[in-house]
């Protein structure tokens, strides 16, 4: 293998949910530029992808409109050699014994079952190819106790076991599935964070690079989870967050 294909994503069909937000449109400039068919899919097209990328809209809390964008996607090239599952959403802020029933049926929808409708829907083709790869977007709050955002850390730390799941069932097909876990990232979503002060002193001293992550830096992981170059990494959860979950504040 040469060196310089490692990370080539020449000739891959590459779906990618929640396009629209900082990390989504990262990831699909980076697989772009690294040479993949982009087919990205966000809940409108308010924030169209740029040229050259095809867009399906979709909204992940129905199963109707998952199964329609992977029927869809499929129809553009023919196939889908790669799914970014990126799309989610925070829900409600406060102690998880306030969040109701349709909290929990909108997050855990949205951010967990929406991923397993996806990978159910778009892994038998893979595994009759012998080869495909999954990238489930995780986060921090999956790792470690959040008290304010227990019901979105709960799906989040589903997500991982559900990577390891499809691991261990798909794997012998030759399809990886990992997940990626962010810290905070300089997102359009993390403003508020971001520009709190206080907050932020207390956050960044409890990270050893003493800064935020860029989206580029989430999207150069997830080329690689796409590439040759992470064609031995399955079953997952790669923690790009600048050290904030190992650190103890020193």
């Amino acid at each position: 293998m040469e060196v310089n294909t490692l990370f080539s994503l020449q000739n891959k069909v590459i779906l990618v949910t929640g396009s629209s937000g900082g990390l989504g449109s990262a990831i699909v400039s980076a697989m772009q530029a690294h040479g993949a068919k982009v087919i990205a899919s966000d809940l409108n097209n308010h924030n169209k992808p740029q040229s050259g990328v095809d867009f399906i809209p979709c909204d992940l809390s129905r199963n109707e409109d998952i199964d329609q964008l992977v029927e869809r996607a499929k129809a553009l090239h023919g196939r889908i050699d790669v799914l970014v599952s990126n799309a989610g959403i925070q829900g409600p802020a406060g102690p998880i014994g306030g969040a109701t029933d349709d909290d929990w049926d909108a997050v855990m929808s949205i951010n967990l079952k929406s991923a397993l409708r996806l990978c159910s829907a778009l892994l038998p083709d893979m595994a009759e190819r012998g080869q495909g790869s999954v990238i489930l977007m995780s986060s921090i709050a999956g790792v470690r106790g959040n008290k304010a955002i227990g019901l979105y850390g709960l799906s989040k730390a589903g997500l991982a076991q559900l990577a390891r799941n499809l691991a261990v069932e798909w794997g012998p097909k030759g399809i990886r599935v990992n997940c990626i876990s962010p810290g905070l990232i300089r997102t359009p979503l993390a403003t508020e964070l971001l520009e709190n002060a206080p907050f932020m002193e207390r956050r960044l001293s409890l990270t050893p690079l003493r800064r935020v992550g860029e989206p580029e830096e989430i999207a150069g992981v997830a080329v690689m989870l796409a590439s040759k170059a992470g064609g031995f990494i399955s079953g997952q959860n790669i923690v790009v967050d600048g050290g904030t979950t190992i650190s103890d504040g020193s």
